[in-house]
């Protein structure tokens, strides 16, 4: 767990695997404690990001590339992951697999910044000055649409300056991979966490998902941000992008409680019983002694629907 902000390695080691996910919502059942906590798969998803940072960080490119296949492995679709991922490949001088990560990228997210100046640039190196062209003018109307008001503005306009140049063959230095150019720190993502606990409380669910992107760019894949990122898009009526996030969360950790609740929730939300009783069944055989999150869950099989409080 090396990385992780204190205050959230101490809420890990203390949950262990049988902690639910983070703070309940008012309309959606069992949950945990305030900070984020997960049951350990194969590969901790978080923690291999957090390595895969550290070894940018250090121009360990080999160990970072290797580190990050984990993370997607797990979360294959990424934005940031995908990032890292093609800036750990150009760092081996492997252009054409960073370019197939940066295309992934900005396909995931498309107002990820660094990864379309990257793209651009990446474009250039192979000779596919069209292309980096349309990355050049995707970054300008980012530009145009954002003026000087937006928190990207800065980042922005130093892109447009980047590839702008690189196209008019004036010479250009990668940007720098530092984690702090290009994550937000993990200070920041704890406090964007917290923030989308209380979003989400607050039922401000597309402003929780803004903090919530922001706590995974720090944190990386973790399970309980992609529970809640399901959860969200869930009562946004975003049914197949919540149960994406939700299959993300499980296979990062198989057993976590809260993604199994919430995933069943939404079974049952679109009509598929058998399903949710596949997965209350999970959480009858993994909660020992009995717990909240399957007692919810049955509840809302019971009723057909969101039970009555």
């Amino acid at each position: 767990m090396a990385g992780l902000h204190s205050r959230l390695l101490i809420a890990i080691l203390c949950a262990g695997a049988s902690t639910g996910a983070v703070a309940s919502s008012p309309s959606g059942g069992g949950g945990g404690g305030p900070a984020p906590s997960m049951s350990a798969p194969q590969y901790d998803a978080a923690a291999e990001y957090r390595k895969a940072v550290q070894a940018m960080q250090d121009k360990k490119y080999p160990e970072a590339r290797k580190a990050i296949e984990h993370v997607l492995a797990v979360a294959p679709t990424d934005a940031s992951a995908n990032l890292i991922a093609g800036l750990a490949a150009a760092g081996m001088e492997d252009d054409k697999a960073a370019r197939k990560y940066y295309e992934r990228a900005v396909r995931a997210d498309k107002e990820l910044v660094p990864a379309h100046r990257e793209l651009g640039l990446t474009y250039l190196k192979l000779g596919e000055k069209e292309k980096a062209q349309a990355e050049l003018d995707r970054l300008t109307q980012m530009q145009q649409a954002c003026a000087t008001a937006c928190a990207k503005a800065a980042d922005i306009g130093g892109a447009v300056e980047a590839l702008t140049k690189a196209m008019a063959g004036t010479p250009q230095a990668r940007l720098d991979p530092a984690p702090s150019l290009l994550f937000a720190s993990a200070a920041k993502g704890d406090g964007a966490y917290l923030e989308a606990v209380s979003l989400i409380n607050a039922h401000r669910y597309e402003e929780a998902l803004r903090s919530l992107a922001t706590a995974r760019a720090a944190f990386g894949p973790h399970p309980d941000i992609l529970t809640y990122m399901g959860f969200a898009n869930r009562k946004l009526g975003r049914f197949e992008v919540a149960e994406g996030y939700y299959r993300q969360a499980l296979a990062a950790a198989p057993h976590h409680r809260a993604a199994t609740e919430y995933y069943g929730e939404l079974k049952v939300e679109r009509g598929d019983k058998a399903g949710a009783q596949m997965l209350l069944a999970d959480l009858d055989a993994t909660c020992t002694f009995g717990c909240a999150e399957a007692d919810e869950l049955r509840r809302w099989i019971d009723a057909g629907h969101a039970p009555a409080r």
